[in-house]
């Protein structure tokens, strides 16, 4: 499979980096856009930000990149974490960066394009922008965590939406909690506590 990773300056880089470790990146052509603001957050929130050596690393004006233009064949590309500033550029067209111009060929392609906002609260703005791109085509997948495994982590509650995120991808997430596949453990868990 093909892929294109993005992150922007969105608090969340934890998202972005349990992604890349979960991706096979030996398996899959994966290539990384990261907006200056992103690479600033990534620093402020991880000690230990790794990149597996596999993934191709795009600087975010270099418009040479094969995935700019639609005669380039790729599968998905996920925006994590996508600031509502970059949201709101996709939804406008503007395509002044490697990013905005990547996801406007993805969705004038049909191909699959996933973003992941963090921010909370919305404004009207911020939903008008969403309707916009889910009219457009694109999946809005916001970073909201679930409970029903029972994490005991960061790490395991930041994997409820990248599990999200792999399974939106087609990618295998064979940690995965599957609601009804692990019911009688959760349940036999609960009845402990």
């Amino acid at each position: 499979m093909k892929l294109v990773i993005a992150a922007t300056g969105a608090s969340g880089a934890i998202y972005l980096q349990r992604l890349l470790e979960q991706i096979d990146c030996r398996a899959h052509d994966v290539h990384l856009i990261m907006s200056g603001y992103a690479r600033e957050v990534v620093k402020q929130e991880l000690d230990d930000f790794k990149i597996p050596p596999a993934v191709s690393q795009h600087s975010e004006t270099d418009m040479n990149v094969p995935f700019v233009s639609g005669s380039a064949r790729f599968d998905a590309m996920v925006v994590v974490p996508c600031s509502m500033a970059t949201l709101g550029r996709i939804a406008s067209g503007s395509s002044d960066s490697v990013l905005l111009r990547a996801v406007d060929v993805f969705l004038k392609e049909r191909r699959k394009l996933i973003l992941v906002p963090r921010e909370t609260p919305w404004n009207l703005i911020h939903a008008r922008n969403v309707m916009t791109l889910l009219e457009a085509g694109a999946i809005v997948l916001p970073a909201i965590p679930s409970f029903y495994s029972r994490p005991s982590s960061i790490t395991d509650l930041v994997d409820t939406v990248v599990w999200r995120i792999l399974d939106q991808i087609g990618l295998p997430s064979p940690g995965a909690y599957r609601w009804g596949e692990k019911a009688d453990s959760a349940k036999t868990s609960r009845e402990k506590s």
